[in-house]
């Protein structure tokens, strides 16, 4: 097995690699990229405090040896370079030689860090040198996800099928975009991705490809292979030589982020069942929750959450403090039967303590910034934002010129919101702007020189007349 040969971490493309790293990176090209070159599709407004540079890992390993496949056509095909969207897990590690053996290629794994914990990014390095990979590459994508992709959708209220806070489409987005970016920098001709042919995630990684860079192969293992089930997985791998650990296997299948948790399979496959007490690992259960209520502030610029409590914090840092917060007081736990993008339904439990308590302030601030009919036709733009995002068109045209009017009629959304946390609830206690369209001296019961109590006389008649017209046919008047 070829051995590790070097590890570059630097917090920016514009410091230059040393002269021994030039010398082993070859004409990997990743490493040279202009600061821009990885944000030149993203979207066209960045929200909230300037976050950091990000942190970029690239893992290069020597003389990795390519199956003689490479040399030649595969048993499906051929491909010169393809970069996969990484877990470290059984079924990506299985990919990287099936990738090798059947499109005779270079495979150049990709992990995203999007807020799923330390101990879901430990190991990947050997567990990518130990499968055949070329290259590992992780990004820490945490502040451009809550930034670009979390908040503006937060700022439309999308919501999807009355519950879902869109925690998982919402991040395959920012993943296809940065491996897009990695097969322009170290030149791949195609990408792959380890999701099944009836899940979501298909779509949604395959139409941002296709809407960044058509020209890209896209493999699908998955709906191609002869391999049915995790015990085909391990045998595949064992006659590969791919080391396999020796792990409990978790009895749900579960997606993580910094945005939320999804859980699903297990008594959770039959909608009459309750989900077990001991399934949830963000939240506690409300009724273990403490007896006394946490109270918070958020603050809001142009429909985007920007401080708690007064602190101005980055958007990355903001969610993962709600997170701590309200899953301390159980709040943001979802249990939906939705319907997928591919026809079926499915139930899944989700839990998004942050989300819900940012959505919960936003919409209720906005009940002072935003007229009647703005408010409506808002409510009903976010129904098909929400549609958009979760079917996987996040870089559609018509999500682009909703987001924009969406930002638009956010101009006047700043302020704050208080919130009472307690037991799994998060209650508005206090909201407050500088734009606020409610007045206090017009809305008192008492009389004012703005509003007289008498010109609702006339105003009644006129918006009444039709219902009046029409008892008055039906009466014969």
């Amino acid at each position: 097995m070829a051995q590790l040969n070097a590890i570059l971490t630097y917090s920016s493309p514009a410091i230059a690699p040393t002269k021994h790293a030039k010398e082993h990176l070859l004409h990997h090209r990743f490493c040279q990229a202009k600061p821009s070159s990885l944000r030149e599709l993203s979207p066209r407004r960045s929200f909230g405090a300037a976050s950091k540079p990000q942190v970029i890992k690239a893992v290069l390993y020597k003389d990795v040896e390519i199956s003689e496949t490479k040399k030649v056509a595969g048993l499906k095909g051929k491909l010169n370079k393809v970069v996969l969207a990484y877990s470290g897990g059984l079924d990506t590690s299985v990919v990287v030689p099936w990738l090798r053996e059947n499109y005779g290629c270079d495979v150049v794994c990709f992990t995203a860090d999007l807020g799923q914990g330390a101990s879901e990014l430990e190991g990947l390095e050997e567990k990518a040198k130990a499968s055949g990979a070329s290259q590992l590459v992780v990004k820490d994508l945490k502040e451009e996800f809550v930034r670009d992709y979390v908040f503006p959708c937060l700022r439309a209220g999308a919501i999807y099928e009355r519950k879902y806070l869109l925690g998982t489409a919402i991040a395959r987005p920012v993943i296809a975009k940065a491996m897009v970016d990695i097969a322009n920098e170290v030149g791949a001709d195609a990408v792959s991705h380890g999701c099944t042919g009836k899940g979501n995630d298909q779509v949604r990684f395959e139409l941002s490809f296709f809407a960044l860079n058509p020209k890209l192969n896209v493999v699908a293992p998955w709906r191609e292979w002869d391999i049915t089930g995790r015990e085909d997985a391990i045998e595949y791998a064992k006659k590969h030589d791919v080391p396999v650990p020796v792990t409990k296997k978790s009895i749900y299948s579960r997606d993580r982020n910094l945005w939320h948790i999804t859980h699903e399979g297990d008594v959770l496959e039959d909608p009459a069942n309750e989900p077990k007490k001991d399934m949830y690992m963000l939240t506690v259960d409300p009724e273990d929750a403490p007896n006394e209520p946490e109270y918070v502030e958020i603050g809001f610029e142009l429909g985007i959450p920007v401080s708690l409590n007064g602190k101005r914090l980055s958007p990355g840092n903001l969610v993962a403090e709600l997170n701590e917060i309200g899953g301390r007081h159980g709040i943001g736990r979802v249990d939906l039967v939705e319907d997928r993008i591919v026809g079926m339904k499915s139930r899944g439990v989700y839990e998004t303590p942050g989300g819900t308590i940012l959505f919960t302030a936003a919409r209720d601030l906005e009940t002072l910034t935003l007229d009647r009919e703005t408010l409506q036709l808002k409510d009903s733009l976010a129904l098909k934002y929400a549609e958009l995002v979760y079917a996987g068109r996040w870089f559609d045209p018509l999500r682009e010129s909703m987001d924009s009017f969406m930002e638009k009629i956010s101009q006047t959304t700043t302020g704050s919101v208080s919130l009472k946390l307690y037991k799994g609830s998060a209650s508005v206690t206090g909201r407050k702007s500088p734009y606020s369209l409610y007045r206090e001296d017009i809305s008192s019961f008492e009389s004012g020189e703005i509003y007289n109590h008498a010109d609702a006389v006339g105003f009644i008649k006129l918006y009444g007349l039709p219902m009046r017209i029409r008892a008055m046919m039906e009466q014969g008047i």
